[in-house]
């Protein structure tokens, strides 16, 4: 122990000593301790030096500091030296540095009250601690939560979470959010909304019990105990309160700066309301209840907004309107009782003046008589033997008993609000177990303390009492679970204390008798105290300066309380009249209830009370009533003694679980700290005592392993062996000579307190020696460096300055012999500019002579020049005019020839016209007229062929010969200028010679002027060629800058438009994603939904069950069973009327509307027909005499209009059958090779095709030929009988009907008579069409070609006026137009042509089938009527080759259940992914689908769609927690949808396909909202999918990515506490980050084999990323032992490793490695170092992903592992924090887990040929043939 001593304080040694004002100061050593000092030198953080001296009776030395690394911890026994300072230094860290308001101390929560509002109670953190270890996060209220949750459910046993700590430090909202917790974690087992109802109570519960104190604004002024309960599946399903002593006397005094309860300030600040007004209330400062603490505004608190929040409460809770504005009446009563002024009568009475206006709402507001209550508000009645007296009151007297019947009323409407709660929160569910939540007041001591104080301090005596054993129980099972040698440890028992209080004749016994006493008084109730317990007892004190008080020492401090109005406050008196008053009231219902007895109280919710779970004794102070004269006599003491003894049996019977709330200062300002009232609150609420429990036994627990990886370093080579645990032992043998320091367990080593900081201070000074010689190593390798770095330096210098030299001296030698070349150059170049200024000069006289010559030649060719031209320009207007006058006359020749022939040709067209309509009428000649006409246009198109040849060949001819001319022409004319220039040119050089010898003169004169003049201009010139060139340079200048301006801007608005389009495209993805994320949330809303119908509907199923296995049917099912044709089938399966629930069900709902709004147009049309049916009748019957004429006329017509269409028929058929035979000739004389050779399989099929078309004509035509005979011998007869009768007489046709032998005759006449007229006039309608459709082609046709020649005729005209050049190239312009277009008009033809080719051959093949079907009806003995008459028709065979199919399944419509079956509901998607092709059950599905289709089958498609989609929605129900069997029915789903795509007929989904799948495609029906509902479907099994994986995924996460160490001894494992945390080593079973890549492997791996899109893969792996990259990053957050520079090193190489996967598995590109961005960035940011402005620069712009609360919480968290590392300061926290000031995003702390990025399935054709795929038998499909 010396040793250890001495080795400890040392010099720098860091010690706490005591300090009046913090309690505890730092200090350092300035030399070493020796044994026997007497005083220690030390140097305090300031730098002031001082001597401590020690006590020289115990020689204790200071407390030691704990060193910097254990400093901040979570737990604060896992510090080394477990003592008052440490754990106040400790807290204040963890509150002023980390903004950490949570800790723990063992088994204890201890919360420290902020004052400001914190970002970590969302639903975010609380499912971030659900299903977490409670020593694996940061310390919160909801890990305490999760324990007790945790442990009620492992367990079997009832918890509890006791919540103490004095008024102001928060325990109010720590129940709250741990109440919060349970409601969100657990849910509700019923549709109640039973947690909601729970978390209501909190509002109302908060405005009629808490108020606001000096301490606090927000202040309980009662204890509450909330029991809530679950059932066997752990949800809520109700809750109960229990309350404890509230404060009435707060109703009637507040002190300054204090407030009522809030519920009387909420009715005030909304007394203007409409429904308030018959209150009578005004503002708070005009009552005097509401007004004495000078206080009635709460800054930031909103009193009306409250009132709305608490009457939801009500609401929300069943108290209905009309009761609460019942409860608003009594409030606003006692507010107006407390105004009510009692004047003096005399010294012993008093009275009330009449019509007091507040006594009078008083009175209309309760329902009671003005009279009674002022009278018995002045007076109290006095009862004896024999005789009742009336006895006047004073006037305080009075007030006193007012504010008593104030306090009574107010207590009874909390009890009847408490009640009330309860029974809106009782369920009639099976309570199985509960969790409860003690809210009650700390221990309390005041300048003056009372009843109120010393109750409350009793009531802690008994928490303490409690706290203490069950800490003192969890020590013991720790050691004896170690099997380590239990020593009794002394802790303070405080049951002498509770004698004192609640013993047989204790203080509250005395009281009790005391107030029975008829004299009884405080005085005397004093002197029996101090009688009874001042000698007996050493916890009971007298006060020496009182007689009227007393003191208790009570485990947390000594508390004098004074005995004035102890007994009145214990009695709690109240005038009986006045109650009795009151429950006279009739018009108040609820006042009457108050103040009855409980069984009779009726619900405001309209429920009996306790109409099921379990019923508890209340014990409510006032609820226990008897008669009126006994209902005051139980005293307060003995109600709360009771209660409180009922709450300890409680609390024994379940696990405890303690939240200490503290107080950090008492101005209520945000993150202050005050050491001494910290102090105090620790030391009362016992979190110093379980400090030294746990300090007097073994604090420090390590695990083997840990303390290996922690104490490697002082461990040498030999002294590790195999077994960790031998290891252990042999080192720590070494290090620690004193065995009792330590005691080795089953699993842990357990060490004394400072054992720890000792192993520290060795394992830091032997890495301090490392670090020392690795520095030694490095200084010697740098000075060394250094050396060589210099030497080599000196020796370049040298070199250099060598060759410097050198190059010198050959620099002067080049510069003489360059002095003297440019000597002879200079002396050349001077001479030479002489010479040069002559020639010059000699040179520039001829220049100007020359060109004065020049000039003159140039002038007289210029004037005869020009003179040509303008005899040109006059020649050349003669003949153009000539020409003009002469084309004209040939235009208006050419018009007036035209129009002649046009008149004519319109003549001829009328009359054809005319004969066309008379055809028409007639129904003969037209196609000869037709043909006729085509002759015509033919020859007109030839004759205009002609014309235009003719006219190109004149154009021709005319070009040549005016080409010709032309050339001629300008031949003379060339000559004849040549003469005239020659004759002119004589002249002018005789005139010319003559100028030159006057000039000559002239000139020489002139010649020294210019001479002169030319010398001054070059001097100018040379000037201003240099000013130029200088202006140049500067304008080159300034065009450069103006250009890199012009192109600095340009980039600018280029990258501002970029960066425009880029975030406005980003905006758009977003809002898509978004609208994506939304309607897929909404799909899994309503799959969350169905499902949770499923269940119900399962459970009604069950318990309507009468026998064993018997179902009751669905009352619907008859209904289902004729609407939907599948569900009656699919009651014929094993789960009965059931699964047709689910199809019906199941249908789409968009389907669903288009079929009932179909059915709803088939009806109108329907009732249409009808209606007209019924018209027509009336119309037949009205003009069936009028038309009997017309009918006979008519009739001769039909017979010969029908003769004539037998006629045609049987023509047509002639030459269908020639051409039949001619084609059949022409192919079996065609001997060539190929697929139309005769013999071959395509031609064999199309000559069978065409004979069984020709065959099923043949019967056609007899059927019609009979039909008709038969429909004119029915007419014929018909009309014999009209010949008889008189048409006009409708009695006598009725007679002539009547004769008929038999009904069906008249019948089957009447309706072969309307068929008849019916098809009739159907003919005659289509003919008619027929013909006036062709007529109008034949109109436009024409109109066409007169249109073409108008056309043609202004072109030619054009053209003539036109040059030849011109015109030829308008001609050829012209006809190159006209071509393009009869092309385009060709191609489109072409197009029409092919897609009318491929239509007809769909349609072939149907009848193909059709026929060979009728054929082989045929065959079974159908004969048609055409069979009877002639020859039978032979059924049509159609041979095909063994594998030609189409790609088509047939199946029977019974079989459907079966293929549903096989296919969906017992496959097994392991050997079907192994085995087959990926997507087979998809495209089995798919071609049974296209038989459907094939078959024109609507019911058949809708029932297999729909049942498919059922299967796959129950299968993924029964086995959604199988990742093979949702991944399998992703991908066939996924394939599925792209089958009906790819086949649907939509050119988008064609592109790809050959043209054999182009054939598959479906031909019937448009499946597009199928599509949709089963792209709903995927969606719906991606999300299951994910949940899925995330299920696996999730235990791995946390292990593997942070605490495992992939790179072993790089992080060192930290003392941990009580609070067990998941080890960091690698246990047995322990996930690795190895486990996660294997995972996903083997998820990838299952995706591939099932054929999922490579697309969707990329999404999966990216939303798999995302989840791992969130719930690391949310631990990260939530866990301060996490947040280390090593830490961040593991992290960064676990993120490279899952990019290395990407990578492996190409899918970098899938946005995965961009969902891991945030947690590399708070990885990074654990790494960067964190001092100066700089570095906060950097982090700013490095943490891009990350939030500034996050940014924020790493840098609070972040803890150094050794002592080389160091913490963040604050100043640099808050630098960080004003630098990111002015970002916008999300105040949220954690990422959101749950979010799931919207899906899209991309279009992925398939290239599987349908007809190529083969069903194999283990499928057990053999009932499906391949068409």
């Amino acid at each position: 122990m010396n040793r250890e001593l001495e080795y400890m304080f040392v010099q720098c040694a860091r010690v706490w000593i005591p300090d009046a004002e913090d309690v505890w100061k730092s200090a350092e050593l300035i030399k070493d301790y020796k044994n026997g000092d007497a005083s220690l030198q030390l140097t305090l953080e300031d730098g002031t030096n001082i001597e401590h001296k020690l006590d020289p009776k115990t020689k204790n030395l200071p407390h030691l500091r704990n060193p910097d690394i254990l400093v901040g911890e979570n737990d604060l026994t896992a510090l080394s030296y477990l003592h008052e300072p440490a754990v106040l230094h400790n807290l204040k860290v963890r509150f002023i540095d980390s903004k950490l308001i949570y800790t723990y101390c063992g088994i204890v929560l201890v919360a420290i009250n902020p004052y400001e509002t914190l970002p970590i109670y969302g639903t975010d953190i609380i499912n971030a601690y659900s299903g977490q270890n409670m020593g694996d996060m940061d310390p919160h209220i909801f890990a305490v939560a999760e324990e007790a949750y945790k442990q009620m459910a492992r367990d079997e046993r009832n918890q509890s979470i006791i919540v103490s700590g004095e008024s102001g430090a928060g325990k109010t909202v720590s129940a709250k959010y741990a109440m919060r917790y349970f409601a969100t974690v657990s849910g509700s087992a019923s549709e109640a909304n039973v947690e909601e109802k729970v978390l209501a109570s909190n509002p109302i519960m908060e405005a009629i019990g808490n108020a606001k104190t000096t301490r606090n604004d927000n202040s309980s002024r009662f204890g509450k105990y909330i029991e809530i309960g679950f059932d066997n599946r752990y949800r809520i399903i109700g809750a109960n309160m229990r309350t404890y002593l509230l404060e009435k006397s707060r109703v009637v005094f507040q002190a300054d700066e204090e407030r009522n309860y809030h519920i009387f300030y909420q009715l005030c600040a909304s007394a203007k309301l409409p429904e308030f007004k018959n209150l009578r209330l005004s503002t708070a400062n005009d009552f005097l209840y509401t007004r004495q603490g000078r206080s009635p505004v709460i800054d930031g608190v909103d009193d009306s907004k409250e009132l709305c929040t608490t009457r939801h409460a009500f609401t929300l809770l069943g108290i209905n309107e009309s009761y609460q504005m019942g409860l608003f009446q009594v409030l606003a009563a006692i507010l107006h009782l407390g105004n009510v002024e009692i004047k003096e009568k005399d010294s012993d009475s008093s009275l009330i003046a009449p019509n007091n206006r507040h006594l009078t709402a008083f009175c209309e507001l309760v329902g009671v008589t003005y009279k009674d209550m002022s009278q018995w508000l002045c007076h109290r009645k006095l009862k004896t033997a024999t005789e009742t007296y009336i006895k006047p009151l004073s006037r305080l007297q009075a007030t006193n008993a007012r504010d008593a019947l104030s306090k009574h009323i107010y207590a009874k409407l909390f009890s009847w609000i408490v009640e009330h709660v309860n029974k809106a929160l009782v369920t009639s569910i099976k309570q199985h177990s509960f969790i409860g939540v003690l809210d009650i007041y700390g221990f309390e001591t005041f300048e003056i303390n009372s009843f109120e104080q010393f109750c409350i301090n009793y009531a802690n005596e008994k928490l303490q009492q409690q706290f203490n054993m069950h800490v003192f129980k969890l020590e013991q099972e720790e050691y004896m679970k170690e099997q380590i040698p239990w020593t009794l440890i002394d802790f303070y028992d405080n049951q002498p204390c509770i004698n004192l209080i609640e013993a047989k004749m204790g203080i509250l016994d005395l009281l009790d008798e005391e107030c029975k006493m008829p004299k009884g008084s405080d005085d005397s109730w004093a002197q029996k105290l101090y009688n009874t317990h001042l000698k007996t007892c050493c916890l009971f004190e007298k006060p020496r300066m009182s007689n009227r008080a007393f003191i208790i020492q009570h485990f947390a401090d000594k508390v004098e309380y004074q005995c004035d109005g102890f007994l009145e406050k214990n009695k709690d008196t109240v005038n009986e009249e006045q109650i009795n008053v009151l429950k006279a009231s009739k018009k108040f219902h609820l006042l009457m209830e108050l103040f009855q007895d409980e069984e009779k109280a009726t619900s405001p919710t309209g429920q009996a009370p306790g109409t099921g779970g379990r019923t508890r004794l209340s014990i409510k102070p006032d609820k226990s009533r008897e008669t009126s004269s006994k209902e005051h006599k139980k005293t307060v003491g003995c109600q709360f003694r009771n209660s409180l003894q009922m709450l300890m049996e409680t609390l024994n019977a379940t696990t405890p679980h303690y939240v200490r709330c503290i107080k950090p200062n008492d101005f209520k300002l945000a993150f202050s700290f005050d050491p001494k009232r910290a102090v105090q609150q620790l030391r009362a609420c016992g979190v110093l005592e379980t400090i030294r429990i746990s300090a007097a036994g073994f604090p420090s627990r390590w695990t083997y392993q840990e303390f290996f990886s922690r104490y490697r370093v002082l461990m040498k080579q030999k002294d590790v062996l195999p077994d960790k645990k031998l290891t252990c032992k042999h080192v720590l043998e070494r290090l620690v000579e004193d065995q009792d320091k330590y005691q080795f367990g089953k699993t842990k080593i357990f060490f004394r307190a400072g054992q720890v900081a000792y192993l520290e201070k060795l394992r830091a000074d032997k890495l301090r020696a490392a670090c020392i010689r690795i520095q030694k190593t490095i200084r010697c390798w740098l000075a060394r460096k250094k050396y060589l770095r210099k030497r080599s330096a000196a020796i370049t210098i040298q070199r250099f300055t060598r060759g410097y030299q050198a190059r010198c001296l050959a620099k002067f030698m080049r510069l003489t012999q360059a002095a003297t070349v440019i000597q002879k150059y200079q002396r050349m170049y001077v001479e030479k500019k002489r010479y040069r200024k002559k020639q010059a000069a000699a040179l520039a006289m001829q220049t100007i002579l020359r060109a004065y010559m020049a000039r003159q030649k140039y002038q007289a060719l210029l004037r005869e020049h020009k003179a040509v031209i303008i005899q040109k320009r006059i020649r050349g207007w003669l003949a153009r005019c000539w020409y003009k006058r002469c084309l004209e006359a040939i235009v208006y020749l050419q018009c007036c020839i035209r129009r002649m022939r046009a008149k004519r040709e319109l003549k001829k067209l009328k009359i054809e016209a005319r004969s066309v309509e008379h055809f028409k009428k007639l129904n003969k000649g037209m196609e000869n007229k037709i043909m006729q006409l085509q002759r015509k246009i033919d020859e007109q198109n030839k004759d205009n062929r002609l014309i235009s040849e003719k006219l190109v060949g004149l154009e021709s001819s005319y070009a040549v010969e005016g080409e010709r001319m032309r050339s001629e022409l300008s031949q003379l004319r060339g000559v004849e200028e040549d003469a005239r220039n020659k004759a002119i040119q004589v002249s002018s050089l005789l005139e010319e010679l003559e100028k030159l010898r006057k000039e000559l003169s002239v000139t020489q004169q002139e010649k020294k002027t210019l001479e002169e003049w030319a010398q001054t201009y070059r001097s100018e010139m040379e000037k201003m060629v240099s000013e130029l060139k200088d202006q140049n340079g500067s304008l080159k200048k300034e065009k450069d800058d103006l250009n890199r301006l012009i192109q600095e801007q340009s980039q600018q608005m280029t990258e501002k438009m970029t960066r425009a389009i880029a975030e406005e495209t980003h905006q758009l993805e977003t809002d898509l994603n978004e609208e994506r994320s939304r309607y897929q949330n909404l799909l899994s809303e309503h799959l969350r939904l169905e499902e949770k119908y499923d269940d119900l509907k399962e459970e009604m199923a069950r318990s309507s069950n009468i026998k064993p296995g018997h179902r009751r049917t669905d009352s619907t099912h008859s209904s289902n069973e004729s609407e939907y044709t599948y569900n009656s089938e699919y009651t014929e399966m094993e789960e009965g009327s059931r699964a047709g629930d689910d199809v019906t069900r199941g249908m789409d709902t968009s389907l669903t509307l288009k079929l009932q709004k179909r059915v709803t147009e088939l009806e109108q049309e329907k009732q249409s027909l009808r209606d007209e049916l019924e018209n027509k009748e009336d119309q037949f019957q009205r003009a069936r005499a009028r038309d009997d004429a017309e009918f006979r006329k008519a009739r001769g017509a039909e017979l010969e209009y029908e003769s004539l269409k037998r006629q045609e028929l049987e023509s047509e058929n002639k030459k269908l059958r020639h051409d039949l035979a001619e084609m059949r000739r022409s192919l079996l004389g065609n001997t060539a090779a190929g697929a139309g050779a005769p013999g071959s399989p395509a031609y064999k099929v199309l000559l069978d095709q065409l004979n069984a078309s020709c065959e099923e004509l043949e019967v056609r035509k007899e059927e019609v030929l009979i039909l008709r005979s038969q429909l004119v011998s029915q007419k014929e007869a018909m009309h014999h009988k009209d010949e008889k009768e008189t048409m006009t007489e409708p009695s006598v046709f009725a007679e002539d009907v009547n004769k008929l032998k038999d009904a069906d005759e008249l019948k089957q006449a009447y309706v072969g008579l309307k068929d008849t007229n019916r098809l009739l006039e159907h003919q005659l309608q289509t003919q008619r069409r027929t013909y006036e459709n062709e007529t109008e082609s034949l109109r436009g046709e024409l109109q066409n070609v007169k249109e073409e020649n108008n056309r043609q005729q202004q072109l030619l005209a054009q053209n003539l006026q036109l040059p030849p050049e011109a015109r030829i190239e308008a001609s050829l312009q012209h006809e190159i137009t006209r071509l393009t277009n009869e092309n385009l008009d060709l191609m489109e033809q072409l197009e029409k042509q092919d897609r009318t080719i491929r239509k007809l051959k769909k349609q072939l093949k149907v009848y193909s089938k059709r026929i060979g079907e009728m054929g082989a009806g045929q065959t079974e003995g159908q004969t048609s009527p055409g069979q009877m008459v002639e020859e039978p028709i032979h059924p049509v065979n159609i041979p095909r080759r063994e594998k030609d199919f189409q790609g088509m399944l047939e199946y029977k419509r019974e079989d459907e259940m079966k293929l549903v079956k096989n296919l969906i509901l017992e496959l097994k998607p392991r050997g079907v992914a192994v085995n087959l092709i990926p997507g087979l059950p998809a495209y089995i599905l798919f071609m049974c689908l296209r038989h459907a289709d094939y078959l024109n089958d609507d019911q058949k498609v809708r029932t297999l769609l729909t049942s498919t989609i059922n299967s796959i929605k129950k299968i993924l129900k029964k086995r959604g927690d199988d990742f093979e069997t949702v991944s399998f029915w992703l991908a066939n789903t996924c394939r599925f949808l792209h089958c009906l795509k790819q086949y649907s007929g939509d050119e988008a989904f064609m592109k790809h396909n050959t043209q054999r799948q182009n054939e598959h495609c479906l031909s019937n029906f448009d499946l597009a909202e199928y599509r949709q509902v089963i792209s709903d479907l995927a969606i719906q099994i991606y999300q299951q999918l994910i949940k899925c994986m995330e299920n696996i995924l999730q235990p791995m996460i946390v292990s593997g990515m942070l605490e495992h160490e992939t790179i072993q001894g790089v992080s060192g494992v930290k003392p941990t506490g009580l609070r067990k945390r998941t080890s960091s080593i690698a246990d047995e079973g322990t996930y690795t980050l190895d486990s996660i890549l294997r995972q996903l492997n083997a998820f990838h791996s299952i995706m591939c084999q099932h054929g999922t899109d490579p697309e969707l893969i990329k999404q999966v792996v990216k939303q798999l990323f995302y989840i791992i990259g969130a719930v690391t990053l949310n631990n990260l957050l939530l866990r301060k032992d996490m947040c280390s520079w090593s830490k961040g090193m593991q992290i960064r190489y676990n993120v490279s490793q899952l990019e290395e996967w990407l990578r492996d598995k190409g899918l970098m590109t899938c946005g995965a490695k961009e969902t891991l961005e945030p947690l590399i960035q708070a990885a990074q940011l654990l790494q960067v170092k964190k001092k100066t402005d700089e570095d906060a620069e950097a982090i700013c712009s490095m943490c891009q992903a990350l939030t500034t609360a996050q940014i924020v919480k790493v840098l609070n968290l972040y803890t150094p592992v050794n002592e080389f590392e160091e913490r963040v300061s604050v100043a640099f926290i808050r630098t960080i924090q004003t630098r990111l000031r002015d970002r916008c995003e999300s105040p949220q702390l954690l990422m959101d887990t749950k979010m799931i990025y919207p899906v899209t399935f991309p279009f992925s054709p398939s290239c599987v040929a349908l007809e190529t795929i083969q069903i194999p038998g283990s499928l057990n499909l053999a009932f499906l043939t391949r068409v």
